[in-house]
């Protein structure tokens, strides 16, 4: 597939689709300087077209990677339980072994196990991630997105209905069937997050429909009895990360991947614990908008403070 045409008649940004409906490669910019302003208008087009982007060598220091996500919006502190790096609040560090995966147990192996849109526990889920890779395995360590909007619209047009009138119960805890570690229990509890948020939010700048059910988070549908919120929420779970939604991302030392947290979901690799290779990356999410459901009412905060920007957070 050969790359289209800039979206700008001055940029020189080449945008690669991926897949049908998912992902796209974006070549032609250097992201280590300050964009211009109609380059950065083609990554933000790219962006809502395919809900997430991908660059190839681009290796970034930690103060240029700042700086680039400040060109789409205001970084938050890297993250609202488990900190940040040392001397860069807006940085968080996805290495092999962190704080974030320190479970007891098993967790429940579904088709969905894994699968999440980052932090939707908060009453304003982050907008946008800028995830780069630094070490990476030789093989295996790869992520898949998937595009929330396109399964919304694979939806009969009944449960459509349906669901355009539900809204769902967020909160952040360990996977189904693990325990949390004294470490996660005691990090969790200092700083509970919980939201209510519409099953179905639009999308604040392309007026699109997506099914916000982050399997990692979403835990009850208000209004349902049990046993029907959890056959609901199977179904959507299980129809979200149809392959034909989603894309996978090979990852190597200097790429970038920039999605759409209002549009995806995503699932860090598995396979990584079953190999002896090292692999860090490093995430900055963007302050996000407090989600809208079809019926115009915004979401709900039941416990726990909104994600701010970094350079107004107490940290």
């Amino acid at each position: 597939m050969s790359n289209r045409p800039p979206l700008h008649p001055d940029s020189a940004v080449r945008v690669q689709p991926l897949s049908a409906h998912t992902g796209a490669q974006v070549s032609g910019v250097d992201l280590r300087a300050p964009l211009a302003p109609h380059d950065v208008a083609a990554i933000r087009a790219a962006l809502h077209q395919w809900k997430v982007v991908f660059f190839r060598d681009q290796s970034l220091s930690h103060e240029q990677h700042i700086a680039l996500a400040k060109q789409f919006g205001d970084p938050t502190v890297g993250h609202p339980v488990f900190g940040h790096v040392d001397g860069f609040p807006e940085l968080y560090s996805i290495a092999k072994y962190r704080r974030a995966n320190s479970h007891e147990g098993q967790a429940e192996l579904r088709p969905w196990t894994g699968w999440h849109t980052d932090v939707t526990a908060a009453h304003n889920p982050p907008a946008a991630s800028i995830l780069r890779g630094v070490t990476i395995p030789p093989y295996g360590g790869d992520t898949q997105w998937t595009n929330l909007v396109a399964a919304y619209r694979a939806l009969s047009a009944p449960m459509q209905r349906f669901v355009d009138g539900l809204r769902g119960l967020h909160r952040f805890s360990p996977p189904a069937g693990a325990n949390a570690s004294p470490e996660y229990q005691a990090l969790v509890q200092s700083k509970t997050l919980v939201s209510e948020h519409p099953l179905v939010r639009v999308h604040p700048e392309t007026g699109e429909r997506a099914l916000f059910v982050s399997p990692g988070f979403l835990k009850s549908v208000v209004g349902l009895t049990s046993r029907e919120s959890r056959v609901l929420l199977e179904l959507l779970w299980e129809h979200i990360v149809r392959p034909e939604f989603t894309v996978r991302f090979k990852w190597e030392p200097g790429s970038i991947a920039f999605w759409d947290n209002r549009a995806t979901a995503h699932v860090a690799p598995f396979d990584i614990f079953d190999l002896d290779f090292d692999r860090q990356l490093y995430r900055i999410t963007l302050v996000g908008e407090v989600p809208v459901g079809v019926d115009g009412q915004p979401s709900t905060a039941v416990s726990g403070d909104p994600l701010l920007a970094a350079h107004g957070a107490a940290y």
